[in-house]
Formats: structure tokens, C-alpha cells, sequence
């Protein structure tokens, strides 16, 4: 852009040492945090900005409202905002802007892919001028060019996630859906895999407690999940109770993204990632080495056989069970969930992480015959499998005592027991990663895919 006007906008590098100045800024929004209450009676959000003169690290914009729709709603980070008399102040080391509701004003126009020079959402003592114009076009043609690259080392990936803390993630919005009461989903994706988690013991009980296949109200269509990566875990992204949820329309769904401190928790031994007050979205483009090293990282998984199987069953699942397809390639369980035929069969290495009915007594008929609902999980999605009839006799290995079956049930899901064999009350679970064979079917030819169904064939648990 040149020499600046300094009447009508300071260079960020020259901003920066007019400490306790009101000044005029313009600059592109890298970085968006979620409005929150302030301690009296305001609103506050803040946002980053850079320009050609600072775009390393950029400065941060601390604005107050009155109200939360008077704060500014960035349609995407990328655009460009015109802010008039902000002033600067020094903090912890740190030089940043502050928006005061009395005498500053905003003006936020599209970014690089815009041609409009007329600002989606100002500030009530906002005025346009004539030389506004040049500006905005040079920060556009900058930013044809311009690639915000931070590094590797900040952020994590999903197999490095920890319960109840806060990370640093960028990755790739797959999917965006509205639920209830316009409470939003969004599901994001790295190509690695989250962490197995501990479980409760008791798993279902008959009446209803039992663990869902899906960590959202609404099922996901067929037609969405085919649009799911095949491997790596997809991440539920929710917003934390209380927690506005404007940063949902802030993702594009195929898009990448940097989302910053974003709480790690587990339900039903589901991940999500929750959306709190202290929640960012920063800028990043599609050809930042960061996004690229994650891209070559997954298409290298993709490329060898073996990279299929969980992360965490390396280097290789249990010999609690054997198999009939040895030599079968293995298939994830959101390969089986998407196939493209309704009736295949597969080889999957998956963990048991729930059994309907819970007492092995159950397990079979008053006449013999096996009848049982498994939950099976993968770091990609959970399914239902049934072991029945004859499938139960070759799992089970014919038909053994109450007692055995009880054994086998507590090795399969990873029940802890003491030194005489029985369950230690309320001791978490950790099912093991065993190979299964599975196939699909349907009930009834008029809904194929509606009544498609899942058992467990082939396979002898031996343990």
C-alpha cells in the first residue's frame, strides 16, 4: 500500500509506540473471540489485527459495548476493519487498541475475495470517507498474495487431546448442523485419532442406560456421513452452557481453521470439544505449511494397509480373538457405515464398549439360541453389532457355562475384576482393541438403507 496517510490511518509498527494516543487503524481480522459480559454492566469482545507494516504478531482490539449486537459480528476472519479513534494502551508487556463506546467508531468490510466498498456492519459514529476506498483495496491485493504462517509447534492434534483441558487445534470443518433451538454441531477433523477413553462399568441396565451410538440429539443422514473422512476421528465442536455461539458462523464447512482454547471433555465416553467464552477462531489459508504437513500426513496413512487400524492398537490389537480373513485388508467403521454396497463384508479392529443384555445369563434364549447387541467403537464412529444363532456359538465357542461366559464378557469389555474373578464396583472399564469380522444387511427390501443392520460373523474370542 505504500506510504500512509497519517491523518487518516497509522501504520500498525507506528501504532504500536503511541502509547496512551487515540488513533485511526485499518487491518484485517486474524483472530475473533466469542462477546462476553464484562464485570459492570458492558459487553466485550476482542479481535486481532495485522497490516503490511506488522504482520508477524498483529495487535489486539479490545472493544465495549453497552450491548452485545453493538460489538462487531466478523462475517469471516480475513476481512478488514476501519477503526477511528482507538486508543492504545500498554499491558503486561503488551501493546494493544481499545474500542471506547463514547468517542471510537468501526466500519468491517469482505476481505481478499470482495468487491464491495461498502461496509456490512459500522458503529453508530461511523463516517464514510472518500480515501477509505484506496485502503481497503490495498489491503485486498495484499492479501492475494499474503501467507499467515505460524509454525507447528503451537498447536495439537486430536490424538493429543486430555480431558478438561484447553487446546490449540487447527483442522478442518467437515460439517456444520443446527439441532435445537438454534443450538449448532459442528464436526472438525485432523486425519488423527482421539484417545480411547475409560468407561463406566456398568454399561446398560435395561431401562434406557445405555451408551448412545452418536453424542448428538439428531442422527447424521447417510447422505452427510458419506461426506465424513473414512479415517481419523471426526470432533463434535458444541458450545459450553452459557457461551454465545456467534463463532459457529464463523465456520465454512470444507474449509480449515485455528480454533483456540477450546475445552476437551467426555460424555458418554464420546469426546467433544465445547466452546467457552475464551474460545478464538484465527485466520488460516489452505497453502499454510501447517495445513499442508497435515494434509501429506493423512494421505501418507492412507497409503499403507496398516495405517488403517487405530493409532492406539498399534502395533498390534489383542489375541483375545481370532478371526476367519486373516489376510483381509482392515476397514474402519465409518468405511462400514458409508460402503457403498447394503449387504459386504468386513474386517475391523474396534473395541466392545457395550453389551445388551449385561448379564451373561442372558445371553441366550430359554431354547439356546444366542441373542446379543454389541457397541463397537472405533476412533472414527461407534455401530451396533448383533452376535446371534450360530455366529454366538463359533464367538463363544459353543455353549458354556454362565460362568465362562461371564469371564468372557468381562475380558471383551475390559471389566476390572479382583483376584477371585469378581467386578470391582465402580472401577472404569478399558475394553481392549480386538480384529472382528463383520457384515451387513437389511430387514426388509422396501428401505434398504433405513433397516440396514450389522453382525458379528466369523469370529472366536479365545481369551
Amino acid at each position: 500500500m505504500g506510504d500512509r496517510d497519517d491523518y487518516k490511518f497509522l501504520a500498525l509498527r507506528d501504532a504500536i509506540s503511541s502509547i496512551n494516543q487515540k488513533v485511526n487503524l485499518i487491518g484485517v481480522v486474524i483472530e475473533f473471540g466469542q462477546p462476553r459480559e464484562s464485570k459492570g454492566t458492558d459487553w466485550s469482545c476482542t479481535l486481532k489485527i495485522i497490516d503490511q507494516s506488522y504482520k508477524k504478531h498483529g495487535i489486539s482490539v479490545n472493544f465495549f459495548a453497552g450491548d452485545k449486537e453493538k460489538l462487531p459480528h466478523i462475517a469471516s476472519t480475513g476481512d478488514i476493519i476501519q477503526l477511528s479513534r482507538v486508543m492504545m494502551k500498554a499491558h503486561n508487556g503488551e501493546v494493544n487498541a481499545v474500542f471506547n463506546k463514547i468517542y471510537s467508531s468501526f466500519a468491517i468490510y469482505g476481505g481478499k475475495d470482495s468487491q464491495d466498498f461498502i461496509p456490512y456492519q459500522f458503529s453508530y459514529k461511523y463516517h464514510s470517507r472518500g480515501q477509505d476506498k484506496k485502503f481497503i483495496e490495498g489491503l485486498r491485493k495484499w492479501l492475494e498474495d499474503f501467507k499467515f504462517d505460524e509454525g507447528s509447534n503451537h498447536y495439537s492434534m486430536l490424538r493429543e487431546m486430555k480431558e478438561g483441558q484447553h487446546v490449540d487445534l487447527v483442522c478442518k470443518v467437515i460439517h456444520i448442523c443446527e439441532v435445537v433451538n438454534d443450538e449448532r454441531i459442528a464436526f472438525v477433523w485432523d486425519g488423527t485419532d482421539a484417545p480411547p477413553t475409560s468407561l463406566q462399568t456398568k454399561v446398560e441396565d435395561g431401562m434406557g442406560n445405555e451408551i448412545p451410538p452418536q453424542s448428538n440429539p439428531l442422527p447424521l443422514s447417510r447422505g452427510i456421513l458419506c461426506t465424513f473422512p473414512t479415517v481419523g476421528t471426526v470432533l463434535r465442536v458444541i458450545a459450553d452452557q452459557g457461551a454465545e455461539t456467534q463463532i459457529f458462523h464463523l465456520l465454512t464447512a470444507g474449509k480449515w481453521t485455528k480454533i483456540l482454547s477450546l475445552k476437551c471433555e467426555v460424555n458418554s465416553g464420546l469426546w467433544h470439544g465445547a466452546i467457552t467464552c475464551f474460545t478464538k477462531l484465527r485466520h488460516v489459508s489452505d497453502q499454510e505449511s501447517l495445513i499442508l504437513e497435515r494434509q501429506r500426513s493423512f494421505d501418507k496413512r492412507l497409503s499403507v494397509e496398516l495405517e488403517r487400524m487405530p493409532y492406539w492398537s498399534f502395533p498390534m490389537p489383542s489375541r483375545i480373538t481370532e478371526v476367519e480373513y486373516e489376510g483381509a485388508p482392515y476397514a474402519t467403521l465409518m468405511d462400514v457405515i458409508t460402503y457403498s454396497k447394503v449387504t459386504a463384508k468386513f474386517k475391523c479392529i474396534v473395541r466392545v464398549i457395550a453389551a445388551f443384555p449385561w448379564q451373561a445369563g442372558d445371553f441366550r434364549s430359554p431354547i439356546g439360541t444366542y441373542r446379543i447387541r454389541l457397541t463397537l467403537e472405533d476412533p472414527t464412529a461407534r455401530i451396533h453389532a448383533f452376535v446371534y444363532a450360530e455366529d454366538g456359538e463359533e464367538f463363544f465357542e459353543g455353549h458354556p457355562s454362565v460362568d465362562v461366559l461371564t469371564k468372557k464378557r468381562n475380558k471383551l469389555l475390559g471389566v476390572a475384576v479382583n483376584e477371585h474373578g469378581q467386578e470391582i464396583e465402580n472401577a472404569p472399564r478399558t475394553p481392549q482393541w480386538i480384529q472382528c469380522c463383520l457384515k451387513s444387511y437389511c430387514l426388509f427390501k422396501s428401505d434398504i438403507w433405513g433397516s440396514r443392520h450389522y453382525r458379528i460373523f466369523g469370529t472366536k474370542l479365545v481369551g
